[in-house]
This record gives C-alpha cells, structure tokens and sequence, in this order.
C-alpha cells in the first residue's frame, strides 16, 4: 500500500502522509468494560475513520489500539494536520457502546513522504515516533516528524510498566 503511494507520489511530484493513531489509556476501558466492548469500540473507531477518509487514502488497524492513515497524493504538509485535527474532533466525540457512554482521545504522528523519509519503513517509524511526541506532550494531540523528535532517546517514549499517570476527564467512562 504505501510503496504503491510513494511511487505514484513520486511520479506525479506529490507528498504521501502516514498517520500513526494511537487510542490514548484503551487498556483500562478494556480492564474495566471487558474486551468484547474494546473489540466493538475499536470497530466503531474505525469506522469513524474510515468515514473521514476518501476513496484513495488507506485505514488500516495496525494491532491492538493502533491504526495507521495513508493520505495518498497530497498537495501540502498542512492538508495532513488539517486531517489529523478533523479526526482528533471526530473521534473524540462520545460512543455509545452496550449502554456506555465512552469517551476517548487519541494521540497522532504524521510523516510525510518525501520530507521525512524515502521509503515505506522509514515512513511509517518516524510517524511512530511522532506519535510517541504527541503522548509525551499531553496526550489527545498531533504532532508532526522532525528531526529533533527522532534524536530523542527510545526508551523515554514509553511509560514504564508500573508508572500510572491519572485519568483527564475526557479519558473518564460514564456508565448509565
């Protein structure tokens, strides 16, 4: 999928954005509501994304509380944080799940081809990175490559096992 955005891009001088989503603290709605429950709030999620996308962009779930979001033949950088902020609105509005009311954040990295990387891997690790930025800086937020974020050290990215950072009040569940 992406090799086939980076030719095309390549060849008609356009820009190709990953999007790295991350659901910001799914494992305690999940903990708390049972996995059938984060199994149908992830559909829901990606429904919703795939909703705001259009025909040529790609979604795809890239494992647990993960997806990615392949923005084929973009003209400017600022069309692929205009989408991450349309989805920050979009699925940041409450699901209503089995008589749950659930509200969720999500955390973005963007990386563009060929601003931040060359090739699908890069692509997609560098958007990964981004991510990671965005949850280190306040969660429920976007945040685009640069080279300044991948010179931060892995092991900073990660909360360690153990550490629990309290709830905001948009990660709170309200049960009816």
């Amino acid at each position: 999928m992406a090799l086939d955005a980076i030719g095309l891009a390549r060849r008609h001088r356009h820009l190709v954005a990953l999007l790295f989503l991350d659901l910001d603290a799914f494992k305690p709605i999940n903990d708390s509501l049972g996995h059938a429950l984060g199994d149908m709030l992830l559909q829901a999620v990606a429904s919703r994304l795939q909703d705001c996308m259009r025909d040529i962009d790609t979604v795809c779930r890239h494992g647990g509380d993960e997806f990615v979001v392949l923005l084929a033949e973009i003209r400017r950088p600022e069309d692929a944080t205009r989408v991450a902020e349309k989805l920050l609105a979009v699925l940041g509005r409450p699901y209503c799940i089995q008589g749950h009311a659930i509200f969720i954040t999500l955390s973005i990295g963007i990386s563009l081809y060929p601003d931040d990387a060359e090739d699908a891997d890069t692509l997609m690790h560098n958007a990964d990175t981004a991510m990671y930025h965005a949850k280190r800086h306040g969660r429920n937020g976007q945040h685009c490559f640069t080279a300044e974020v991948n010179t931060h050290p892995l092991q900073c990215r990660r909360t360690e096992p153990g550490l629990h950072l309290p709830l905001q009040p948009s990660q709170c569940l309200l049960d009816f």
